[in-house]
């Protein structure tokens, strides 16, 4: 899920219905989501920051959302499978990658990744801001174990998280844990492979709030790579 709380006027996610499974909930949110009207698809900076000295391969970037890290890495050389449970937020991405000369670049898939999860072995595998209210107990950790085995030899694991709401919350909106990087170490160190450790960070962004309130938000980012 490409970050796109410093551009939209959408600033966290609403409390699922109990009905919702992560396909009604994120179409919902998409369908839903106004960007403003000078709004373009663009990359996380903290993902850029962390993937721009990687050098192009394959990549798989899971909740994709509307496609900006996909794009991004696209344009640098990269061939992407980008995934997400939102066929919305999918037809949006596609169409801002064509409009970018991207199209070929790019594979897009609808997965609920708790049920399918895409094929093959990549030199990057990202994921950004998973996390979902809607997420069953365990699924978090099965998702993020497929992920990790889907690196290759030498390949990245880069995971990008919020650390918690942003500080215009005086309490949390909703009853939701968001993971740490000790909760992803832990997963990767439970599967098969050694791994080193190149980015193990808790960064602290400015934001502006809803009402035009000065804040801040604490993000996660873990960036691994499988030893050879």
């Amino acid at each position: 899920m490409t970050d796109s709380a410093a551009r939209t006027p959408r600033w966290t996610m609403p409390v699922p219905a109990p009905t919702d499974t992560a396909e009604t909930y994120w179409e919902g949110f998409y369908r839903g989501w106004q960007p403003p009207a000078d709004w373009v698809a663009r990359a996380n900076p903290l993902f850029a920051r962390e993937a721009a000295a990687l050098p192009a391969g394959t990549a798989l970037d899971l909740g994709c959302g509307t496609g900006g890290d996909a794009i991004w890495l696209a344009e640098r050389g990269w061939r992407v499978t980008a995934v997400d449970v939102s066929a919305t937020v999918l037809r949006g991405a596609a169409a801002a990658a064509a409009e970018a000369g991207m199209a070929d670049q790019i594979e897009w898939q609808q997965h609920d990744l708790s049920r399918s999860f895409p094929g093959g072995v990549f030199d990057l595998v990202s994921a950004q801001f998973l996390h979902s209210p809607v997420a069953g107990a365990g699924e978090w950790e099965a998702i993020l174990a497929s992920a990790a085995a889907a690196v290759g030899p030498g390949g990245t694991l880069l995971v990008i998280g919020h650390a918690g709401w942003p500080s215009w919350f005086e309490e949390p909106p909703m009853d939701f844990r968001l993971p740490a990087n000790s909760d992803v170490l832990d997963v990767v160190a439970a599967g098969p492979g050694e791994w080193a450790v190149d980015t193990d960070e808790v960064l602290t962004r400015e934001l502006t709030g809803p009402e035009g309130e000065a804040g801040t938000r604490d993000d996660t980012i873990l960036r691994v790579h499988r030893l050879a």
